[in-house]
């Protein structure tokens, strides 16, 4: 039995326990041990092509707006702030949605397992958006886009545990960035569909409708492709189903040894954590996650507005510019390629740089860029500066997400998750209202001072609040 850490210890580090003593941490050991391979990698793949159509879900709806617009469904601003006929009562449906997802069943992964739940949220959105895209009415849409919006929430938070959980300590910014790379190649997938198909109609079909149908139906394709992902050991543990996690353990071992060429190293030193028996509110409101809820949650509320306040409007703020509406969706698709590159550049150094600086710099470059952009005309800047917002928007987007999941422990991780989330829930689903107020009242100049203002407090939050991660062990941070 090695001594336990002394007083004069690193205070983020706890006792070490012998691996034979504590089952359960031992499995995180072992798995924080692990060689990078292209078996984890797959992991992280399977598991993010899920989160391809969830994140297509929420792209293509500011894409689809012209669109519901042109057919009469619904219009672009409405005389009341909460007008529920308007592209602002869509977008509020779908945060609404979000918002009970996160907040209300984000309890769901840490009781039933994050496979079990990842596939039930995915069929639930298939089927909900499916049903929606054969509305009629403004109503219609309105409430099956928030029916579905409650899927997406749930799924959205499974997955930040999900892999956060799956992968070793020093992969895990690495981890988020792809997972967000795959996600967002939605992003220009959902635009150029969108720039072909919105204008139109296909055998009597508004467009519009064929883009949401797409999304459904290649989940449901994704569902089959899911089945190859393993429950998260480390949650397994958690719920004492040991001998199953011992089980899935040995079999990404085996895999990851036979892939590496060479034998694995000795498990990490074990780090006992507390039992969880129940994922409540209370186990969350003491120290240290008291104080890690409320920054989160300020965080989330206030990047939501500035991140969805850009990318649900980028078609209309365009035509704002005054570019037209068949070219405003062309630029919008340029920009959107941003989305999934702005992942792939984070590859790169998101393990190198804390993530916290990373979400500051990036708030700071999307007020920079966004003022900048409210007083641009020619067509060559608006997409420059699009890009370079989009760009820092992807690196807020991969840092939080591997960085909230990493502040709380695993027995109660996507509880946490789903509370500070749904915070940016209600931020997103302000920013339809808010953003239409602006442009209307202020113009584009205007909607970019609204976004200023909370990227500000984005960076003030995280930059002097938040805690350093990066390659620090979950057991670590959560002790």
């Amino acid at each position: 039995m090695q001594p336990s850490a002394t007083a004069d210890s690193h205070p983020l580090v706890p006792p070490v326990i012998d691996v034979e003593a504590t089952p359960r941490a031992a499995i995180a050991a072992r798995m924080d041990r692990l060689p990078i391979t292209r078996h984890l990698w797959m992991l992280v793949l399977l598991i993010s092509l899920g989160g391809f159509f969830e994140v297509y879900d929420l792209i293509f709806t500011g894409y689809i707006a012209p669109g519901m617009v042109k057919s009469g469904l619904l219009q672009t601003t409405t005389h009341a702030f909460f007008g529920f006929t308007g592209i602002a009562g869509f977008i509020a449906a779908t945060f609404a949605g979000l918002f009970v997802g996160t907040f209300a069943l984000g309890w769901m992964p840490d009781r039933y397992g994050r496979r079990t739940v990842f596939t039930i949220s995915l069929l639930w959105y298939s089927v909900c958006s499916a049903i929606m895209a054969f509305q009629t009415t403004a109503e219609g849409v309105i409430l099956w886009r928030f029916i579905t919006g409650i899927g997406v929430g749930v799924e959205i938070i499974t997955i930040d545990s999900y892999v956060t959980e799956l992968v070793p300590q020093q992969m895990r910014g690495r981890a988020m960035a792809f997972n967000q790379c795959v996600m967002f190649a939605a992003a220009p997938v959902a635009a150029i569909l969108s720039y072909w198909l919105v204008p139109t109609t296909v055998l009597g079909i508004d467009g519009w409708r064929i883009v949401v149908l797409a999304g459904s139906a290649g989940a449901v394709l994704v569902w089959f492709i899911r089945r190859a992902v393993p429950e998260s050991p480390r949650w397994l543990a958690m719920n004492d189903k040991i001998e199953t996690s011992e089980s899935i353990v040995r079999s990404i071992e085996t895999i990851v040894e036979r892939q590496s060429g060479r034998p694995l190293p000795s498990p990490l030193p074990v780090i006992e954590q507390p039992v969880h028996r129940r994922a409540s509110l209370a186990e969350l409101w003491q120290p240290p996650y008291r104080s890690r809820l409320m920054m989160l949650i300020v965080f989330n509320f206030c990047q939501a507005i500035g991140y969805y306040g850009f990318a649900n409007w980028v078609p209309t703020l365009l035509i704002g510019q005054g570019i037209t509406v068949t070219k405003s969706l062309l630029y919008s698709f340029i920009i959107a390629f941003a989305m999934p590159i702005g992942p792939m550049l984070a590859m790169a150094f998101a393990d190198r740089i804390q993530r916290k600086y990373l979400i500051v710099a990036g708030a700071l470059i999307v007020i920079a860029c966004g003022l900048l952009f409210g007083h641009v005309k020619a067509v060559v800047p608006l997409i420059v500066l699009g890009v370079l917002i989009s760009f820092a928007g992807q690196t807020i987007s991969v840092c939080f997400h591997a960085y909230q999941a990493e502040l709380f422990p695993t027995a109660v991780r996507c509880r946490a998750n789903g509370i500070v989330y749904s915070a940016s829930r209600i931020g997103a689903m302000m920013s339809g209202f808010l953003i239409a107020f602006l442009l209307r009242d202020f113009g584009v100049s205007g909607v970019f001072a609204g976004i200023t203002a909370c990227m500000l407090a984005v960076a003030v939050s995280i930059g002097m609040f938040g805690p350093k991660t990066n390659g620090v062990r979950l057991e670590e941070l959560n002790h």
